[in-house]
């Protein structure tokens, strides 16, 4: 029937999607690039499977990381951000966020030495609104800084989380390390300010 085939083609399709994607990563880790004749023989499909579904190393690159990003937007959201006080649900996301960065190292470095910037972050923006609706909910109870933008203070969390990133990957702090500074920088910079006191008549 012609509804079977079509299920058949596109489950095919899905397949081949995924198996490309992850010979990229799997490449992307190993540090020998992913470049297209090297993803389609490690995915084991021709060069033209792989350009009929990215036309370019660019698009397939985006391809890696819009999947790495959701994946990181589920954990993220099934670290509950909305549940409890908020500096606690602020430790559990900043604890996910970090092994998600952590796992997708090689991709983070990839998407940044070969995508535009712009790409790069209009692409995160799945992941940032669990971390903006976290910092609107602290700061509305009080439990973080309203002296700063919500804003900056997103800003500030996905830099600071790269930053630990750049300093494990150049030997400039150990793995084991990170998590803890990473969440001692971040818990200060969100809960420090605040409100200032009225200034006595």
């Amino acid at each position: 029937m012609p509804d079977s085939t079509t299920d058949r083609r596109r489950a095919t399709a899905e397949r081949n999607v995924d198996a490309i994607l992850d010979a990229a990563v799997t490449l992307l880790e190993r540090g020998t690039g992913a470049n297209i004749s090297a993803v389609a023989e490690h995915a084991g499909v021709s060069r033209v499977t792989v350009y009929a579904h990215f036309p370019t190393r660019e698009a397939l690159l985006a391809a890696v990381l819009q999947r790495a990003v959701n994946h990181a937007r589920g954990a993220l959201e099934a670290a509950d951000p909305h549940t409890g006080p908020a500096v606690e649900a602020l430790e559990r996301i900043i604890a996910v966020a970090w092994r998600e960065l952590d796992r997708n190292r090689a991709i983070a470095q990839a998407t940044a030495d070969h995508l535009a910037s712009t790409d790069v972050l209009r692409t995160h923006d799945a992941a940032i609104q669990p971390i903006r609706e976290l910092i609107e909910r602290g700061q509305a109870d009080g439990a973080f800084r309203t002296d700063l933008p919500t804003d900056w203070l997103v800003a500030s969390f996905f830099a600071l989380l790269h930053a630990c990133g750049d300093h494990v990957r150049t030997g400039r702090m150990t793995a084991t390390q990170a998590p803890e500074i990473l969440a001692t920088t971040i818990r200060d910079l969100f809960t420090a300010g605040g409100p200032k006191p009225a200034t006595p008549a």
